[in-house]
């Protein structure tokens, strides 16, 4: 299994269209639920490297992580890595 494909279902490439399995599955209809985070739009889910592609098609200027708890993070634009929200104590 590639790293792709590691940790959802076998969807197509983020560039491909949409279909009924990918919107009831992927990012950002497939979020459990999300919330706002001292400033970083967060959704929690189960992502990959796939959704963090999109998520940076959708919000140009801003980083984009998926974190430890596989949640993905929408970050304010800037020049440094992001840094998960769960890291910040």
């Amino acid at each position: 299994m590639s790293d792709a494909t590691a940790n959802g279902p076998d969807l197509p490439d983020p560039r491909e269209p949409m279909t009924v399995e990918a919107v009831l599955t992927r990012w950002p209809t497939g979020a459990w639920k999300r919330e706002l985070i001292d400033g970083v739009i967060y959704f929690y889910g189960e992502f990959d490297q796939r959704d963090i592609e999109i998520a940076q098609r959708t919000y140009p200027g801003r980083r984009v992580l998926v974190n430890r708890a596989k949640d993905l993070e929408v970050h304010p634009g800037g020049a440094s890595p992001a840094r998960s929200v769960l890291d910040s104590s």
